[in-house]
This record gives C-alpha cells, structure tokens and sequence, in this order.
C-alpha cells in the first residue's frame, strides 16, 4: 500500500500547531510543521480568544506543508472543549469569541440552575458539573448576541468550516457542551430551551471520519495544496488522543477497542482527563454524586471520564515566576522537584481557588496555610507539591471509576504533552499502585491522523489505527514502588478541607 499523508491542525490552549502524518501499512509517522501561539485577549469585554490570528497560523503551517512538496490526502482540526463560535445569518463571526476562563460564565451557573436543578441536567446529558460548561456559558450570553446569531459551532468544528466551508458539530465535541443527549445521540431540546437557544441555530450533528467536503477554492490556491479533502475527525482533543491510545491487554496482544475496561487512560496536559472507554452512557446518581462525564468517542464509544485540572498548576505558577524576571523551562522545574523534600505539602488541584488565579503560587501558597501545612519555599518544592498532588488525585479518580464500571483497571495509558514528564508519570504509578505506560506524548495529532486514514481507507479499522501507533510509538513503562508511603500520603490528602 501506498503511505498517505494527513494533515493534523490540533489547537490547544496554550499554542496551535500544524502536523502532517505519513500512514502506511505497518508504519506511522508524525511530524510537526508549525507551531504558533494561542494567546486570549482580555479587553473590557472580558476574555477571548483570538480566532483571526489562529486562522492565520493554521493558513501559515498549511502554506508550510505545501513547501515539502509532497501530496497529502485531507485534513482534519481538533480542539479543546467547552468554547463556541456563533455566526451571523451572513456567516460572519460574532466577536468576541468568550474564553471558558471569562468571569461571565459564573452568572451562566445562577441563571441555569434558576430554571433547572443538577439532578435534571445530568440526566439529560450526562455531562460532569463544570463552571465553565458551554451550556453555563451560553446561558450568561446577552440577548442581543444570542438573537443575532445564526448558527453556533464549537471550536474545532468552526475552524472545519473555516476550511471546507461546510458546518457541523462532530458528536465528541458536541457531547462535551451539555446540550447533547448521549442516550438519544442528539442534540436535547429540553438544555437548548433552558439556555435560550433555538434548535435551528445547532449545526447537524456528524460522526467522526465524515468526510466534509474539498478545501474551500481560495484556500486551495492561497496555501497551494489544491482541492485536498477536509475531514471531521474526532474533534475535541481528548476523543483524538484516546483514539491513539496504544492499548493492549497483555505485551504483543493486538491492541483493544472499547468495551473491556481492564484499562484506563490519562490524557495529560493543560488538563488532565482520566477515564475508561464503555458501550453506553453511565447516567446513574452515583456518576453524578462522583461528578463523571460521558462524552462520545470514535466509533460511537462512550468514553466516562472525569476532567481534571492538570499540569495548568505549574503552567501558572512558571508564568508568574516569568513575570517576576525569573524564566525556568519545564524540564528545569521538573528537576528541581525531583530534588524538593516529599509530601512536605499538599493541595487538592480541584479546588476552585487554581481554576482562574492572577498569582497561581500565592493561590497555592493560601491553600496551604488554610489547611495547617507549610507553604512551599521553592520553586521545586512549589512543583513538586503540585506533581504529588495530582498523582494521589489521580489515584482517587481511578478508585472512582472502578467503582462505576465494576472493574478492576491493571494498567493506566497516560498520552498527551504530559506523558514525557516522567517524575509524574512515576508519582502516578505510585499513587495510584498500577503500571503507567507513557506515551505517544503526540497521541491527540496521531489520533487525528488516524480518523483521517480511516476516514480515506488507508486504515480499515480503529483497531488497525491502535495497533500501528503501539507499534511505532516508544511507549515506556513506569512500575509501581514505595506503596506504604504514597498510602499515607494519600490519606492525608483525603482529609484535605480549605
């Protein structure tokens, strides 16, 4: 067989990036092309993201691809969950574009609530509570926006659209708005009327490897790569990155597709998104109470997870230390706290205070003298508090969903920019007392890469897809050791209160 190529364009919260894949019979590659940053604007209309400026670097890394002179097949966006695009009855955008971050969605959270009670919601979606939720979002929007507005497209779908010209809501991206049905696999009409919003204003909905159409003609000619296909791969990040998850049950098995959760994935990185692949939606009070969501993954999966804050801790905390004239790199940081002293304190990452902090040490710092313990001293031990803290709250999560699936989970899959730390990666083997398996940190990119080959039949299956990235992947194995301690450790952080 022929290699083909694939385009990737993977917007994440921190930078976007243009990838082009080479999937062939027994081999996949994966390289990055450009890299630009993904900077929100705050004015006085409050937070934003700046899509006029993201178009621009994907337009560049496409121009960047066509330099290599090669022929590429298709290409496919992803992007984080949560935010939206609303168009015009002209199809122009309605700016601005509302960061999740924006202090407005905390109005969103009264308002909703006012007209429906969380029991009811979850019900109907399935969806974890989460302040930020576009349904929460929608709800603060301003009459004037909401009656201009056409049509809503969630992110990565609305830079599809900016590429084929063709609009749809790709159901792993739509299935994180809190306005889809999981069980009815469509949008609910019951959360669009709690929130304002016309049903002829939602976009269909599409499944992922939908083939959309030709990259629009001035695109064609502006970047140069012609009337090359756009695909709607899975189009929130996390659905991407679990589709190239290199799982197996045992060393040289084939890899697995869903429904035999003896296995969990950790999809590290801003965000830390910890959960298992199922048949069918978990909608039980006990999913509620432990605050689950059901999001739909490739195939049709259900993927029951719990978002998670992630490495955003030490993201925060080195941009305040920039600000303040000191510029450490992560690898640097990293080492500092493999030399900081163990469990000298705690925080609980989830609580709200780390979600939106100007100072994230000083937030960190605060929690730390609310709960009696001592505020780190160091940058290292700064990380290092943060490290741990994710690890036992991982460790809780993987409790949680053994007990919502009846399983017992014997290997953790950590994928994402996170799995090359390895000092987490080994804290999360320890906390949480299975084998971590790490890798590919590229895992949302190939997965995106791997819809589209499925998509254009280069591949025949998910599981083909699962089985070339396990085997071109360098997955490396992280063992479990000093159970006793992290046992302690753990208890302690149970009993966290601030």
């Amino acid at each position: 067989m022929t290699p083909t190529r694939h385009i990737a364009v993977d917007l994440g919260a921190e930078s976007g990036r243009v990838m082009l894949g080479t999937v062939g019979t027994n081999s996949l590659s994966i390289e990055e092309i450009h890299r630009f940053p993904n900077t929100p604007l705050r004015t006085e209309a409050g937070l934003h993201w700046n899509i006029p400026a993201l178009f621009s670097g994907v337009r560049e890394g496409l121009c960047k691809v066509t330099e290599r002179g090669l022929p590429v097949a298709s290409v496919s966006c992803d992007s984080w969950g949560l935010d939206y695009v609303l168009l015009d009855a002209w199809n122009r955008m309605i700016e601005p574009v509302f960061h999740y971050r924006d202090s407005r969605t905390q109005a969103g959270v009264k308002i909703l609530l006012e007209k429906m009670k969380w029991e009811a919601i979850f019900a109907e979606t399935g969806v974890q509570f989460m302040p930020i939720n576009t349904a929460f979002q929608l709800a603060a929007e301003t009459p004037i926006r909401i009656t201009r507005a056409a049509k809503l497209l969630p992110i990565g779908d609305a830079f599809n659209w900016m590429l084929s010209g063709v609009g749809c809501a790709e159901v792993s991206l739509a299935s994180t708005t809190q306005l889809y049905k999981p069980r009815a696999r469509a949008w609910s009409p019951t959360m669009l009327k709690a929130v304002g919003i016309a049903p002829v204003k939602m976009p269909p909905l599409a499944t992922a490897g939908t083939r959309l159409g030709n990259l629009l003609p001035k695109l064609a000619e502006e970047t140069g790569l012609g009337p090359i296909e756009v695909i709607a791969t899975c189009s929130h990040d996390t659905a991407a990155a679990v589709a190239a998850t290199p799982v197996a049950s045992k060393p040289g098995a084939p890899a697995q597709r869903f429904g035999t959760p003896n296995w969990a994935y950790l999809s590290s990185g801003t965000w830390s998104l910890m959960g298992v692949e199922v048949a069918e939606p978990v909608i039980t009070d006990m999913s509620r109470s432990l605050n689950f969501t059901n999001e739909i993954g490739f195939a049709n999966s259900v993927r029951l997870l719990k978002n998670l804050s992630g490495l955003w801790l030490v993201q925060e905390c080195r941009r305040s230390w920039a600000r303040a004239g000191k510029e450490l790199d992560y690898d640097a940081l990293t080492k500092l706290a493999a030399g900081a002293k163990p469990f000298a304190s705690l925080v609980n990452p989830a609580d709200p205070r780390f979600l939106a902090p100007s100072d994230m040490p000083a937030a960190i710092s605060e929690f730390c003298d609310a709960t009696g313990q001592a505020a780190p001293g160091t940058f290292g031990a700064y990380v290092r508090c943060v490290l741990e803290s994710l690890a036992l709250l991982y460790r809780r999560t993987l409790r949680e969903i053994e007990l919502l699936t009846g399983t017992r989970v014997g290997v953790l899959h950590v994928v994402g920019g996170g799995s090359k730390n390895d000092l987490l990666n080994q804290f999360t083997a320890n906390a949480c007392g299975v084998p971590v398996r790490a890798g590919p940190s590229e895992a949302t990119a190939i997965g995106n890469v791997l819809v589209q080959a499925i998509a254009t039949g280069t591949l025949c299956s998910l599981e083909a897809g699962r089985d070339l990235a396990l085997r071109s992947s360098n997955i490396r194995t992280f063992a479990p050791r000093d159970r006793a301690e992290w046992d302690r450790a753990a208890a302690r952080f149970g009993k966290l209160r601030a």
